[in-house]
């Protein structure tokens, strides 16, 4: 379907203010998927945060002109699929995933903030975990050390009260 200058322009516009947001973009063939399987694609997309979309790669192109990604310009060829996300990993996740289990679907590469990925630095991504995984993590770890502290410090009045009903139940049964 042919898009008038105007609908063009409105594409451009909102690209490039998904591009302003994304931190990665990863470009993936879809030729020969379902629209079932497209369906399912876009909804886990969603589910994970990620901008999934089919569009021409002209307007892409113009999108992509005078931001850090422009370097993936070179790469556009063919009918492409641009998953943009604002964590560096989910797109990469998402595209990853369903590739796995669908071979239709095949990840030509994609870039991070001036700096270009290949399809195995993609995959490579992937396998990362993701920002919210990591601050997890993080979090345990910090609060590690605390919890035990104040496990600690509970133990003495708790062995305390232990003790006490000990003797209690000693003076009792005599």
């Amino acid at each position: 379907m042919s898009l008038n200058r105007e609908e063009k322009a409105v594409v451009i516009e909102e690209v490039g203010a998904e591009v302003a947001k994304a931190q990665s973009i990863i470009i993936a063939e879809y030729r020969g998927l379902d629209v079932a399987s497209v369906t399912v694609l876009r909804k886990n997309a969603r589910e994970s945060g990620v901008y999934l979309r089919v569009l021409k790669n002209t307007l892409v192109r113009r999108a992509l002109s005078g931001t850090p990604f422009e370097g993936i310009t070179e790469q556009l060829t063919g009918p492409l699929m641009y998953a943009l996300s604002t964590d560096p990993v989910s797109a990469a996740k998402v595209l990853a995933d369903f590739a796995k289990t669908n071979e239709k679907l095949v990840i030509k590469g994609g870039a991070l903030p001036n700096s270009l990925l290949d399809q195995e630095g993609v995959k490579a991504l992937a396998t990362m975990p993701s920002r919210d995984e990591l601050l997890a993590k993080l979090m345990g770890t910090m609060q590690a050390p605390i919890t035990q502290f104040v496990r600690t410090l509970n133990e003495v009045p708790t062995k305390f009260v232990r003790g006490l009903a000990a003797v209690r139940d000693q003076k009792e049964a005599a």
